[in-house]
């Protein structure tokens, strides 16, 4: 394990991006009950209704998964099949809500085991005042976010059933660390990130070990096409592989809040998530 993670300093107006596509807050998980999530991939053309608003209440339950931290609480769904690689998804700024934990079943029926992390310790922002204090505290203790990360990858590994591969997930401020934490936590085999904090320094991305997936919005302020450009430049630099688009038309959080704008988003939305799931497959 790398100590310390790389980039994840997140301007305030890319952060505020993510206020306007996020729902405040966060409701509290169901209570623990029966959680396993019947195969059930969505259909080729049809986008997980998780993205759009039209999901279930989440069906997984919260599971304590870093001992270093007893307030910690993920989020756990487990699909009806065996064996299962591992995924983690990592939240917006402003904390685990029901949006991540409805992705999580979406993944779940496409056969994954899906732990969606909280690094706030239980917290969740229901502003930007609040959001921002979060993300400062939070990424004030970078060494804490890779601990968090690397308990996350050891909790799926160790369950019965694990093929012992894992690749991250993250949105925004989870996109950058999920990017981060590919250069510098315990070695993994995917990270696919949406809109999050860039690295554009190749010695720094050739610590990846695997090929990373990425979508982007041409119309996002916070990470214009040209700094994507240069991302993938530094990429082939690194030998990294990677499948990395920018969708023009839509700005930031188009994928994770389709339903805010369907119009403009279900179309991006769409090829995004068939790319998602064949990078997952590739490399999982």
């Amino acid at each position: 394990m790398r100590a310390g993670l790389t980039g994840i300093v997140l301007t305030v107006a890319m952060l505020g991006a993510c206020q306007k596509a996020a729902a405040p807050g966060g409701a509290a998980a169901a209570a623990p009950r029966a959680y396993d999530v019947a195969y059930a991939p969505t259909p080729a053309g049809e986008l997980p209704a998780a993205i759009v608003g039209k999901a279930p209440p989440p069906r997984g339950h919260d599971v304590a998964y870093f001992g270093a931290d007893p307030a910690t609480k993920g989020y756990l769904a487990l699909p009806q099949r065996s064996p299962a690689s591992g995924v983690i998804l990592v939240h917006e700024w402003n904390g685990l809500n029901d949006r991540v934990r409805q992705v999580a079943d979406a993944l779940a029926a496409e056969g994954y085991m899906v732990l969606a992390a909280d690094l706030y310790s239980g917290k969740t922002g229901s502003n930007p005042q609040e959001n921002m204090a979060l993300v400062r505290q939070t990424l004030a203790d970078s060494a804490r976010i890779i601990a968090n990360l690397d308990a996350a990858a050891r909790f799926l590994r160790a369950r019965a059933g694990a093929t012992g591969k894992v690749a991250t997930i993250g949105w925004c401020f989870g996109g950058g660390v999920a990017l981060s934490y590919g250069v510098g936590g315990a070695h993994h085999q995917g990270t696919a990130m949406f809109y999050g904090r860039l690295l554009q320094d190749p010695a720094v991305l050739a610590r990846m070990h695997h090929p990373l997936y990425g979508s982007f919005a041409a119309q996002d302020q916070g990470i214009p096409p040209d700094s994507v450009n240069k991302f993938v430049g530094a990429l082939r630099t690194a030998g990294i592989r990677n499948d990395v688009h920018v969708y023009d038309d839509v700005g930031h959080g188009f994928w994770l809040w389709v339903d805010q704008d369907p119009g403009k988003r279900s179309a991006p939305a769409l090829d995004a998530w068939t790319r998602l799931k064949s990078y997952l497959g590739s490399v999982l």
